[in-house]
């Protein structure tokens, strides 16, 4: 594949992005960035938008111009329209891969649709290609690199090391002062029976200023925080998944569930009934079942850190990319 060329359109959701990115370097290859932003036409259904350029900046249109590439991909019902348009200016030459899904209407126009199992979509279609997860931009390569760059900062912190990874509020649920609490005291449950340890904690711009405070003072020492916005140091957020013994995330993030899933230690999913949508709880189940991660409860049972099962969908969208463009 390292002679084709690959476009990723990069919006302002990181998670999208990410899907992206992840599955153009799952083939092999170093993808051309287009940068993708939005007008508030792009509120409009896809229906209405079309196959077209309506909905994103002139900015972003001055950038989509020849030559196009062999394989363009997006993530995100926003960024499909822009996407039919490339094929289209094309002259169908260039593949389109369409990761979530983004309408019925000009379903056929994409030559991959990536829709995860916990989507609820029951579209049948010769272009849909169904996975566990999201894709994401995690491999064994990446993590050993991040190891090798975090293992001496973190070198003081006892064994086991928890990684507790703090999404938050999503437009549905909120992230309580309570929930934090809750979260924090399972945590720490699962220390105690591990054996003790340390924590490496990062938070997200969801999590909130009071809910952050709650689960850094509630954890024991030693610990590492890595608090959102903090511009002292890099986001270590990639290392601790390279050097975490156990890893806790919350449910509220498809992507982050995802990476922890792939990063080799066991994970265990802070996700109580009703603070979660349904798309969410579906993937989280999932997850279980096929023996990724398991629930944070109350009173958590270490999980032996074996050779375990790595989530990878980047890789099987990859593959069938690659047979699709030859």
């Amino acid at each position: 594949m390292t002679d084709k060329t690959v476009w990723v359109l990069a919006d302002d959701r990181a998670g999208n992005t990410a899907q992206a990115m992840g599955t153009a370097e799952a083939m092999g290859v170093t993808p051309i960035v287009k940068t993708v932003r939005y007008t508030k036409a792009v509120l409009l259904p896809n229906a209405l938008r079309g196959s077209s350029t309506v909905g994103v900046t002139r900015e972003t249109v001055d950038g989509i111009k020849p030559p196009f590439p062999d394989v363009a991909i997006a993530a995100g019902r926003r960024a499909a329209p822009l996407l039919r348009h490339i094929k289209k200016l094309s002259g169908g030459k260039t593949k389109i891969v369409q990761i979530m899904f983004p309408g019925l209407i000009g379903l056929s126009d994409f030559d991959l649709v990536v829709l995860p199992n916990h989507d609820g979509c029951k579209a049948v279609r010769p272009n849909i290609l169904r996975t566990t997860g999201a894709p994401h931009r995690i491999t064994p390569r990446r993590l050993a690199a991040e190891r090798e760059k975090w293992e001496k900062v973190f070198a003081g912190l006892p064994e086991p090391r928890i990684a507790l990874i703090v999404g938050g509020a999503t437009k549905d649920k909120p992230f309580t002062p309570e929930m934090a609490r809750d979260l924090a005291a399972r945590a720490v449950a699962l220390s105690r029976a591990a054996g003790g340890g340390s924590f490496l904690v990062t938070t997200s711009r969801r999590t909130g200023a009071e809910q952050e405070k709650i689960i850094r003072d509630a954890l024991p020492d030693p610990q590492f925080f890595y608090g959102w916005g903090n511009k002292e140091i890099e986001n270590p957020y990639f290392g601790f998944l390279a050097l975490a013994d156990h890893i806790i995330v919350t449910g509220d993030s498809v992507s982050m569930c995802s990476e922890a899933c792939a990063a080799g230690a066991p994970v265990y999913i802070y996700a109580p009934a009703g603070t979660v949508g349904k798309k969410h709880a579906l993937l989280h189940r999932e997850l279980y079942q096929n023996g990724y991660a398991v629930e944070l409860t109350e009173n958590p049972v270490p999980v032996a850190n074996g050779d375990r099962k790595r989530l990878n969908a980047a890789r099987d969208v990859a593959e069938k990319i690659k047979e699709m463009v030859g």
